[in-house]
């Protein structure tokens, strides 16, 4: 694969701070131009349209979720824990992308990202209760699993360890699991 342009890292970086502080729709590929001191048409040869630049934003994510998903499915015994800390790890690492998909759940929807990301919830479910989950396990799953993802954001000003304990240990109650 190629490396990306220097150029296009650069758009990328200054998009996800603009879509990050103004949100998408009140970004202007102009306004992206602007803050990088080159012309519309030049990122234009980067980016043909401000969705292209939101997936290039989103996609290498989702890509890195659907292999740790894809890797945890491999296994042919999944530990919970070591799931729960691998979804908190990737969505802490993560948390100013999540920001703005958070923030975007409307373009994301037309960009057909959010059907993945649900998709993904019930995959983890499944991993952590089996094929058939009962309501029960679903629902603490979905605290789990939500409640990790939120308290990456949530709490961005507490150390990264004392938080990834402390939303581990929460993660492990909601499910019934020692923590």
């Amino acid at each position: 694969m190629p490396r990306p342009s220097a150029t296009r890292q650069r758009i990328l970086e200054v998009a996800r701070e603009l879509f990050v502080q103004q949100g998408v729709q009140r970004t202007s590929l102009q306004a992206i131009a602007d803050r990088l001191g080159i012309t519309k048409p030049a990122l234009y040869y980067h980016f043909s349209s401000r969705e292209d630049l939101v997936r290039s934003i989103v996609q290498p994510i989702l890509d890195e979720e659907e292999a740790f998903l894809a890797r945890q499915e491999a296994l042919d015994e999944v530990a919970p824990r070591a799931l729960l800390e691998g979804y908190f790890d990737f969505h802490y690492r993560h948390r100013k992308e999540m920001v703005l998909i958070l923030s975007e759940l409307t373009t994301l929807a037309d960009l057909g990202l959010i059907d993945r990301v649900m998709d993904w919830r019930g995959r983890l479910t499944k991993l952590l209760h089996g094929p058939e989950p009962t309501l029960e396990q679903a629902t603490r799953a979905a605290i789990a699993i939500g409640g990790l993802q939120d308290c990456t954001l949530q709490f961005a000003d507490v150390p990264e360890d004392e938080l990834r304990r402390a939303a581990l240990d929460g993660a492990c109650a909601a499910l019934g699991l020692e923590p």
